[in-house]
């Protein structure tokens, strides 16, 4: 067929290419991450292939375009006002550049903060490469925007951007020191800014379809075959658990025994009314038809700093730096598998999913350390 044409779409060269007819019609498109090609109609595939053929590289699949999943419908489906996905990296400090106060001091303040959240938002951008999703100034009622949302392989990261302008940055429980400046109280806002984040998406998850599945003693999702036995038994163990992180401690194992047999003793109850006992796959992972598993971690990137120590006591905090942020991640565990990670972003690029009213749904409770 005579007069195709190749138009790129997206990211140069992370988008897709369509072919389209000289009426502007899209008979195809070459994915050029899955490395598909989607023809709309099998007697154009030839002039297609050949249309394509400079840009194809290794094997391609040729076929109809693939069935869309519900997190790419629920995409589709998402008003252009409520989409996060086109923000960029302090995407609110531009604005209050342009029509904000005109103090010199405070616009050189924000332009040293949008510097920072630049750098690092670039150096969170070309992780897309590897599987991830990156969303920037994400609104949290409550606690402002998030800077950065990660979303890939190895879970989710609520990040915050601390520019350190070449100084020094100590990082401790509850504060972050740079330099000679005061100490800010970053860390403490991240772990609540993941906490939140976590409780969130985990009531939209559980909106749009069945129970979230919590995790067990061995760490694995289980599915929500029995719901009433499988919420009784979490709110048990989160009963126990909050209580010990209340008190400081780590949870001790006399508490994850009676969780466990509050566990056993309500899965037997629900496997005698008929209800069939959930199971989990070899993974540990939870069985088809049940949400995806939510954990969001608190992270810290430090933009810039000529050195970066980090207290032996913070544990459940990651602090990265944008040169070093793609093989700090990439060294992780892999916890989430490409369906997850696609599902957990179209419900984060909602504005609606972070607006919502959450009722219902308490604070995790943080132990308070001095640093």
């Amino acid at each position: 067929m005579r007069g195709l044409r190749v138009v790129p779409s997206g990211r140069p060269g992370r988008g897709r290419l369509y072919v389209n007819l000289p009426d502007g019609r899209a008979v195809a498109w070459y994915d050029r991450r899955a490395n598909r090609i989607s023809v709309l109609a099998d007697d154009q595939r030839d002039a297609v292939v050949r249309a394509l053929r400079p840009f194809l590289t290794g094997a391609v699949s040729i076929g109809p375009p693939p069935v869309p999943t519900a997190a790419e419908l629920r995409s589709l489906e998402l008003p252009p006002d409520a989409d996060l996905a086109p923000n960029r990296p302090g995407e609110n400090l531009r604005g209050e550049l342009d029509h904000g106060t005109a103090g010199t001091r405070a616009r050189h303040r924000l332009r040293r903060d949008l510097a920072a959240q630049q750098r690092s938002g670039d150096a969170f951008d070309a992780l897309e490469a590897r599987g991830w999703r990156i969303l920037h100034c994400v609104p949290l009622p409550g606690l402002g925007l998030i800077d950065h949302l990660l979303i890939g392989p190895a879970g989710i990261f609520c990040v915050r951007t601390v520019p350190a302008r070449g100084q020094r940055a100590a990082v401790g429980d509850l504060l972050i020191a740079v330099g000679r400046a005061d100490p800010r109280p970053d860390p403490h806002w991240a772990r609540r800014a993941a906490a939140r984040a976590e409780q969130v998406l985990m009531s939209r998850a559980a909106a749009y379809g069945s129970e979230p599945p919590r995790r067990s003693r061995a760490g694995g999702a289980r599915s929500g075959s029995a719901p009433t036995s499988r919420a009784a038994a979490d709110r048990a163990e989160l009963a126990l658990m909050s209580r010990a992180a209340a008190d400081g401690a780590e949870p001790s194992l006399t508490s994850r025994a009676v969780a466990a047999r509050a566990e056993q003793v309500l899965m037997s109850r629900a496997a005698a009314d008929g209800a069939e006992p959930p199971r989990r796959s070899r993974a540990g992972g939870a069985r088809s038809g049940s949400a995806p598993t939510v954990r969001v971690t608190g992270a810290l990137a430090v933009d810039d700093a000529s050195r970066v120590e980090v207290a032996p006591t913070v544990r459940d905090l990651r602090v990265l730096q944008p040169r070093t942020a793609a093989p700090d991640l990439g060294s992780l565990p892999t916890t989430l598998e490409p369906p997850a990670v696609e599902a957990l972003f179209a419900l984060a690029r909602d504005t609606r999913t972070w607006l919502q009213v959450l009722s219902g749904v308490p604070e995790k409770p943080r132990p308070a350390r001095d640093v």
